[in-house]
């Protein structure tokens, strides 16, 4: 099939969803589908910009810039993204080019133009693919009422949504909040998992052996430090466990609360603990070769459900994983169901430290845990699965 991938996330940015984006890209072309990936680009000088990744075809396309600014510049930036897409895409090589089917990828919610426009110069079927629902979340944290600025968001949304005519959700639990979507005819809503392509074998430039933590069992947390993972739990738990010389805590990456954790570490005195910043994802499976736990942090307030990306390479890398999530996320029936580690929902740094000494104690007696979490990452989470099932919908 000729099919179109709209996304605003893709490498050399380093995301989450820009690797999962990258993973499905190349399975895509391994598959033998002729792949277009149309991504917004505040930075090429030009219109538009032209190049080749792994065979897929990429166009980045000039739009305003939507990353690591104010809310309000992000949110106008944002929803003048998909028509600056448009009207450069016309400008282009491509101007004239028709899909077999168009695929695009929420987050973002103000893509719905684009996909609309190629949908219907096409002929063809569009499929989403949801991995978190905004702004529904935002008002669960506490970070947006239901006023004027969710009833604007949840109209585009909405918009996003009635263009799609599958829409992939990552979880069971997400199916409910569609229920009237699916009302209408022709519509068709599922379970899209997650999903990772083969790990790479880069060497890690962060060398646990040469850390405060050399000797330990280590914990690691590899991903965006932001208000949505509620990630100071995770320090009153090194706190809790500091008596431990046994056990120590590693955090890599960035966002928006990194810079406040690592002053909370620094100001409990919390010699268990290392930060390090953001590496290259080819780094992460060597990284975490190093270590023995995978940690996941949901801020409690979420109601929606969500399988995080980290979730999915602790499980490839064969690392059981220590989870504080939301009550009722399917994440918790999922770790409990496939013995791949322990999930805390009562938001209870005791309640999470006496999961992690549980789980420390049982992977030592244990040898079973990186089979069955390899096994589970091979079974659910890979990148062809994901790629025969989008295709299966659109034709």
């Amino acid at each position: 099939m000729r099919i179109a991938l709209i996304a605003d996330t893709f490498p050399p940015l380093r995301t989450s969803g820009a690797v999962q984006l990258r993973d499905l890209a190349r399975e895509f072309v391994r598959q033998g589908h002729e792949l277009t990936v149309l991504l917004p680009s505040s930075g090429i000088a030009g219109q538009w910009a032209m190049e080749d990744f792994d065979g897929a075809r990429v166009i980045r396309l000039k739009a305003p810039k939507t990353k690591d600014i104010g809310y309000v510049r992000r949110t106008i930036g944002e929803f003048l993204m998909p028509f600056a897409m448009l009207r450069n895409l016309r400008h282009s090589p491509l101007a004239g080019e028709k899909w077999d089917g168009v695929v695009w990828y929420a987050p973002t919610i103000f893509l719905g133009p684009i996909a609309s426009a190629l949908k219907k110069a096409s002929g063809c079927r569009g499929y989403l693919i949801i991995r978190d629902i905004f702004p529904e979340w935002a008002v669960d944290m506490g970070l947006m009422g239901r006023g004027l600025p969710y009833r604007f968001f949840d109209a585009v949304a909405r918009y996003q949504y009635s263009v799609a005519d599958v829409i992939g959700v990552q979880t069971p639990g997400n199916k409910g909040y569609f229920a009237e979507w699916t009302q209408r005819p022709g519509r068709r809503l599922e379970v899209l998992q997650n999903w990772l392509g083969a790990p790479a074998d880069a060497p890690s430039t962060i060398v646990v052996g040469e850390t405060a933590l050399a000797g330990r069992k280590v914990f690691v947390y590899a991903g965006n430090m932001g208000v949505a993972q509620g990630m100071g739990i995770l320090l009153d738990l090194a706190e809790r466990l500091r008596g431990r010389e046994d056990v120590g805590f590693l955090f890599v990456g960035r966002g928006s609360d990194a810079q406040r954790l690592r002053e909370d570490a620094r100001a409990r005195g919390l010699d268990n603990v290392v930060f390090r910043d953001e590496i290259h994802p080819d780094e992460i499976p060597n990284l975490y070769a190093q270590c023995h736990i995978g940690l996941v942090a949901l801020d409690p307030r979420h109601r929606t459900h969500n399988i995080p990306g980290k979730f999915l390479t602790y499980m490839q890398s064969g690392l059981p994983v220590l989870a504080s999530v939301n009550a009722g996320n399917d994440l918790v029936g999922l770790i409990e169901q496939e013995r791949v580690g322990r999930a805390v929902t009562d938001a209870s740094a005791e309640s999470l430290a006496r999961a992690a000494v549980e789980l420390v104690d049982a992977v030592s007696a244990d040898d079973g845990f990186a089979e069955r979490c390899r096994g589970l990452s091979a079974r659910l989470f890979s990148a062809e699965t994901a790629v025969r099932q989008i295709v299966a919908a659109l034709s």
